[in-house]
């Protein structure tokens, strides 16, 4: 058996066993770093250790190529198949013992180069030195380097296949990743994290996700709050002061904006490069596994966005990843998105596909998050999305819809809940586009939930509206009802609304300060009352006054005053309600819990609705007044006579309101009104919403 090795530096080189015993030594071949010796006695391969030196010293190394391969031909085949559920595992860096010997196994899919090599400090960025092996039936090239572990900072050097050597790569597997503005991927165990959430685990997984409430508190980490020094804040911090802000305002979940490792803040985690590696800018991967474990043991569900759509094409990411287009599609008139000059992921080639399904399952499974909402759907439904004629290609038929992006979706819904049975996924999805929260074995695509974009702008459009003019859009209140059981809908007021010159949620709202104060107290308490899950982001609980600024904090001095602190108090109350009463969640998503009792009062911006909920629920109307005027002795039809307790009203003086309500209830009489069997004459507050539930056993005897 022949032996090389490649030593730069080196004078002379020998061999030894691990254990040091010498075995021989190599000859230098003229002119070179390379040294060779035929090994006497030995006709297999074995370990062994180099031991080198010059007039400065020695030192020694295990020789990398004295180690086989660790994949095998069925990660091979998985992975041209696409079917590799579990990717992670194989490709990125894993420290792991091979032979007997601790080191990290690199593997990556390149199928193109002409070479690849895995360098960095351990081997001073030296592309000749960790050069891997290409496994041909796929593409992927793989080393065992020894003797390095946790923390090593690495880039992948490729030879493209017109012999040019790229910018180093990052790791598109890499699950750790250098503060910005370095880019290198860094070795990182995500496989070793004890968490103790099994009971919250086992808690999501029972029931009816539609069924349940769900009321989402969306964060922007890194400007929710800084911590001193104007800093990032790490895991830990995020955990300490997050968590419980959290759970007292009574909120079942946080949606965090992306949390993958992306080079610019500017684009708040939307145009990420290391879709398997938590952003540094808060910590390290373990500190991201215990804040979610910190979250489960409070109660708290983990939604982290998720974006599939499109990639940055900075030179150390995707783009033309082995020299050709490899992650995207090669025509631009497919693979380059105009509007935020990104990339779009190749959905048609299988390894790309299973690339993108392993991350989707990759924060389900190692961090145990409870949900994705996937970002920018249309952008990947539609191959003209964005786009002027000329601009885009068609399928051979003509038609728009890119069904490759399609067939991912499906499949990753699939996997997604089939894996692991309790998650949900979430679209952010603008258009018409039919069955997105339908199963996917029905032709849907698989989501569980999706967002009500028509409803966010009907009604804000309707709430900047002068009082006086309201009456003449009154169906921006009601249209959203000829739709709101088509999909399980998620009501979002989201940060794209409350940026780029958008205002605040109380900027939107029409009137003084105080008339926007109630504004924005009537239009959450018509939004909890309203069929479909609930989302908020950071800020608007305590109606912050500017637009969010991404570089900067909340401004949390505005508590200090009392209709700040009103507005918090009341999506506490909103949250405590919504959860606590099942007509006001139970049914979001069916139909039947759902009814009109005052649709057509558009001069007087008065709306009326029956919540009902599973058996034994007491159903909940909710009654909004959009006007500044007081309505006095207000006829509703009730389900059933007797007492009906006010249980929330947003014009309270404990929220900064004028304090008008109805004494704590009011007592339906068995006369009937809007085709129910018994009415109540009630006060409906000025730019008020007011909920009354039957104070009762329910249906009653």
């Amino acid at each position: 058996m022949t032996v090389r090795a490649f030593v730069p530096h080196a004078e002379s080189v020998a061999i030894e066993t691990l254990e040091g015993e010498p075995v021989a030594t190599l000859e230098r071949r003229t002119g070179t770093d390379f040294f060779e010796a035929l090994i006497p006695g030995r006709a297999r391969r074995f370990l062994y250790r180099l031991r080198a030196s010059n007039s400065g010293g020695s030192w020694s190394l295990i020789d990398p190529y004295a180690f086989g391969p660790v994949l095998g031909p069925l990660d091979d085949h998985l992975l041209v198949e696409g079917t590799h559920r579990q990717l992670y595992e194989k490709l990125g860096a894993h420290v792991m013992t091979h032979g007997g010997v601790a080191g990290v196994h690199f593997a990556v899919w390149a199928p193109e180069a002409r070479r690849v090599s895995v360098v960095g400090d351990f081997n001073d960025w030296d592309g000749r030195r960790h050069q891997m092996r290409k496994r041909v039936d796929s593409g992927i090239w793989e080393i065992f380097a020894p003797e390095i572990g946790e923390g090593t900072i690495y880039k992948y050097e490729i030879v493209g296949p017109d012999d040019v050597v790229l910018p180093l790569k990052a790791d598109p597997v890499g699950f750790g990743s250098e503060l910005r503005p370095s880019t290198a991927s860094v070795v990182a165990k995500t496989d070793a994290y004890a968490f103790d959430d099994a009971d919250f685990i086992a808690g999501r997984g029972q029931g009816d996700a539609r069924r349940k409430p769900m009321s989402i508190y969306e964060v922007h980490l890194a400007s929710w709050q800084k911590a001193d020094g104007w800093r990032f804040m790490n895991w830990d911090e995020i955990a300490d002061r997050l968590i419980p802000y959290a759970v007292d305002l009574g909120f079942t979940h946080l949606e965090l904006l992306p949390i993958t490792e992306h080079p610019l803040d500017a684009s708040w985690g939307y145009q990420p490069i290391g879709l398997f590696s938590p952003t540094a800018r808060h910590g390290d991967p373990a500190g991201f596994a215990r804040f979610v474990n910190r979250a489960h043991k409070a109660g708290l569900g983990i939604i982290l966005d998720w974006v599939p759509a499109h990639f940055p094409t900075d030179q150390h990411g995707l783009a033309h990843f082995d020299g050709r287009p490899l992650y995207e599609y090669a025509d631009p008139r497919r693979g380059f998105h105009p509007d935020w000059n990104t990339a779009i992921y190749d959905f048609g080639r299988r390894e790309v596909a299973n690339f993108l399904a392993a991350s989707a399952l990759y924060w389900l499974d190692r961090f145990h998050v409870d949900g994705l909402r996937v970002d920018a759907v249309a952008s990947m439904l539609y191959l003209d999305y964005s786009r002027k004629a000329g601009e885009w290609l068609p399928n051979p038929d003509g038609s728009n819809q890119n069904h490759q992006a399609v067939d991912f979706l499906q499949t990753t819904n699939r996997l997604a809940y089939g894996e692991h049975p309790g998650t949900m996924t979430i679209a952010e999805e603008s258009t018409s586009w039919p069955g997105v929260s339908r199963p996917a074995h029905e032709g849907g695509l698989g989501f569980g939930f999706k967002w009500n974009m028509g409803w966010m702008h009907d009604t804000l459009d309707y709430m900047s509206l002068d009082p006086v003019f309201r009456r003449f859009h009154h169906d921006k209140l009601t249209f959203g009802l000829l739709y709101a059981f088509s999909e399980n809908f998620v009501l979002p007021l989201s940060h794209d609304e409350v940026v780029h010159g958008k205002g605040s949620m109380l900027g939107k709202m029409s009137g003084d300060d105080w008339q926007q104060f109630a504004n924005l107290r009537s239009f959450y308490g018509f939004m909890w009352g309203h069929p479909g899950k609930k989302l908020i982001f950071m800020g608007q609980e305590f109606a912050q006054r500017r637009e969010w600024n991404f570089d900067a904090e909340l401004d949390w001095h505005l508590l200090g005053a009392p209709l700040h602190a009103g507005m918090r108090d009341l999506v506490r109350d909103l949250n405590r309600v919504y959860r606590g009463h099942g007509a006001l969640h139970a049914r979001d998503c069916e139909g039947e819990g759902f009814r009109w009792v005052v649709t057509d009062d558009k001069d007087q911006s008065v709306i009326v609705f029956l919540r009902f909920g599973g058996e034994g629920d007491p159903p909940v109307v909710v009654a909004c007044n959009f006007t500044p005027v007081v309505r006095y002795g207000y006829r509703i039809g009730l389900p059933a006579a007797g007492r009906w307790k006010e249980i929330l009203n947003t014009d309270a003086a404990a929220y900064g309101g004028s304090g008008i309500g109805n004494l704590g209830g009011v007592h339906a009489a068995a006369l009937s009104s809007h085709g129910l069997p018994a009415s109540a004459d009630i006060i409906l507050p000025p730019l008020s919403t007011i909920y009354f539930e039957y104070d009762g056993v329910w249906p009653p005897a």
